[in-house]
């Protein structure tokens, strides 16, 4: 359910969610037009809504997936990095490639 702020349309010291409170409704209900605790005229105000966003990098790694992001010249970031592999991988260094015999299954 979608969390709704409101602000006091004039300052209410009587009020103890003055002057923003933040309010859980249903989207199709209406704006609230007083205050549910002290009745005095309150405004919605806009505000970014809050988005979760999904680590992708997680989900590639668990597909089997490695994301290499450069960093300098010749050095990655390996993103979906696995329990043992190196953070940066240097193509100089083999050693830091990451072991794709762990992810890659017959």
């Amino acid at each position: 359910m979608p969390i709704y702020t409101y602000r006091h349309s004039q300052e209410n010291p009587d009020c103890q969610h003055s002057p923003n409170f933040d309010f859980e409704q249903v989207a199709r209900d209406l704006p609230l037009t007083v205050c549910p605790w002290c009745g005095k005229p309150v405004v919605r105000e806009i505000s970014a809504p809050l988005v979760k966003v999904k680590n992708f990098d997680c989900e590639l790694r668990d597909k089997g997936f490695t994301k290499l992001v450069r960093v300098d010249d010749g050095i990655y970031e390996n993103k979906t990095r696995r329990a043992g592999e190196e953070k940066y991988v240097d193509r100089r260094r083999p050693e830091t490639l990451p072991r794709f015999e762990k992810t890659i299954e017959d």
